[in-house]
């Protein structure tokens, strides 16, 4: 549960990044803190050299159109 939480705040904060912030493949991930489904705050720092992580970005997903 953790792992989507983690994955879904991911996409979320990659959706946000400034324009002027360009990634490229083999780039590490900003930083980044959201609010957790279960409350608190979840940060991308939190998981650094203890789990490994996957940010994914879906753009349009889980919309009508």
């Amino acid at each position: 549960m953790k792992a989507l939480r983690l994955f879904l705040g991911a996409a979320l904060a990659a959706a946000l990044l400034p324009a002027a912030t360009h990634l490229k493949v083999g780039d590490k991930a900003p930083d980044f803190t959201l609010p957790a489904t279960t409350g608190g705050k979840i940060s991308l720092a939190d998981y650094i050299g203890k789990k490994i992580v996957v940010v994914g970005f879906f753009p349009a997903a889980f919309t009508g159109g």
